[in-house]
């Protein structure tokens, strides 16, 4: 997977377009030198991904964090759980306060919601999966939230797999042409996968040699139609489009291998945690 951006640069600059030229209140109201003890409430269930970053964001801002405990990335948590608590410099933890649970609150929402979807097809063998319908520049985070809750990664950007889409046909012409000029190109080791809307172009790619087929926003009958047609040949079909809480279990019911969800990381309430402060 290829992550071109670095994590603490982008967390420091979540940090300065937060604090600015410095926080007015706390620099008035805090001597520089106090310390203070922090806990991180849970007020509601759900599955924690962030916390490394809520840590690293109080770091990179001087916090000097001592006593550290918390929850791993991953963990199921319970409303008034305690998720993390430390001790650290008052004036960093203050400022950093905000930017922290934005984070971990958005990546926990991410996990939570991937953990609802990956619970209602979990003894079914497929695999819930992202789709690149991420927050600019917070896609690898967002990513591992998805795993954290259970689900799996699929391409994280252009780079990194092969999907002939359907604008990519629009200029191609012909599915089997699109394949065939990309077999020229790349690695016997790599995978073709092609997007589809109905059930001939289905047959078009097997009969064409893909490697993979993405049934794009079919209704169940169809996607049930051309997991039989493709039956026998070696390729991996997803669904994507329309997936729901509701729709996500007769979809997987179909005998599809992968279901990818857009709304795992782009339609995210965000889970409800408390940072509280004590004076030492």
């Amino acid at each position: 997977m290829f992550c071109p951006i670095d994590r603490d640069e982008l967390l420091y600059l979540t940090l300065q377009e937060d604090i600015g030229l410095g926080d007015k209140t706390t620099n008035a109201v805090v001597p520089p030198d106090k310390r203070c003890k922090v806990k991180l409430i849970a007020k509601a269930e759900g599955i924690i991904s962030g916390i490394e970053v809520f840590r690293r964001l109080y770091e990179i801002n001087g916090a000097e964090i001592e006593n550290w405990e918390s929850v791993t990335d991953g963990t199921h948590i319970r409303k008034g759980q305690i998720i993390a608590s430390f001790e650290g410099n008052a004036r960093a933890v203050l400022s950093a306060e905000r930017v922290s649970l934005n984070f971990l609150k958005h990546l926990s929402g991410v996990a939570t919601l991937t953990h609802k979807f990956v619970s209602r097809v979990k003894d079914l063998p497929v695999r819930i999966c992202h789709t690149r319908k991420t927050m600019p520049l917070l896609r690898a985070m967002e990513i591992d939230a998805v795993v954290h809750g259970g689900g799996h990664r699929h391409r994280f950007n252009l780079s990194d797999g092969i999907l002939i889409k359907e604008n990519h046909l629009e200029i191609a012409g012909d599915i089997a042409l699109a394949i065939r000029n990309i077999r020229e190109r790349i690695s016997h080791l790599e995978r073709i996968e092609v997007e589809v809307t109905n059930l001939d172009q289905v047959k078009q790619s097997l009969k064409a040699g893909a490697d993979a087929i993405l049934l794009d926003n079919m209704e169940l009958e169809d996607i049930k139609a051309a997991v039989k047609i493709a039956k026998g040949y070696p390729v991996l079909l997803e669904a994507s489009g329309n997936i729901n809480l509701e729709r996500v279990r007769p979809v997987a019911e179909t005998g599809v291998h992968i279901i990818s969800v857009g709304a795992i990381t782009h339609s995210v309430p965000a889970l409800d945690i408390s940072l509280l402060i004590e004076r030492i």
